[in-house]
């Protein structure tokens, strides 16, 4: 009975890590997004890997690195304008001990060349690693769907 026990007591304390990190991981997501919002460089950089590794909508297939992320978002906050729309929904975070995902779908709206608002739905993947106590991006995926699909 008191193996049993010991055993209940550390799947508590486990699954209590998961919901800690996984909301840890949802703040740092809705804090990333409001830092866009709010067209703010450094909350947008901030928790994400020198190194990290991006997939974005528009051309490079890839940036590699914490200066090519900065200006993929330099680009992106051209378009996006003073009154542009950036909103996460559907989030999903699964977490371990050290590695974990999230995914979900962005709404953003931006002006184009014209004076027309585009608006998008774009898929989201975020990788994080735990370094040190802290949860980094270490990768980021955006994504549309094919048009010609």
């Amino acid at each position: 009975m008191r193996k049993i026990l010991r055993r209940q007591e550390v799947d508590v304390n486990l699954s209590n890590n998961k919901t800690t990190d996984e909301t840890q991981i949802r703040e740092l997501i809705e804090t990333w997004a409001q830092s866009v919002r709010d067209r703010d460089i450094d909350g947008i950089l901030a928790h994400h890997a020198f190194d990290i590794l991006l997939f974005d909508v528009p051309p490079p297939v890839q940036l590699r690195g914490i200066h090519e992320y900065r200006r993929s978002w330099e680009h992106f906050l051209r378009w996006f304008g003073d009154s542009g729309v950036f909103e996460i929904s559907e989030l999903n975070i699964t977490a371990g001990d050290d590695v974990a995902f999230g995914h979900g779908l962005i709404r953003c709206s931006g002006t184009e060349a014209s004076p027309y608002k585009v608006e998008l739905v774009v898929r989201l993947t975020i990788c994080c690693r735990k370094i040190q106590g802290q949860w980094i991006v270490m990768h980021e995926h955006h994504s549309e769907p094919s048009a010609g699909a």
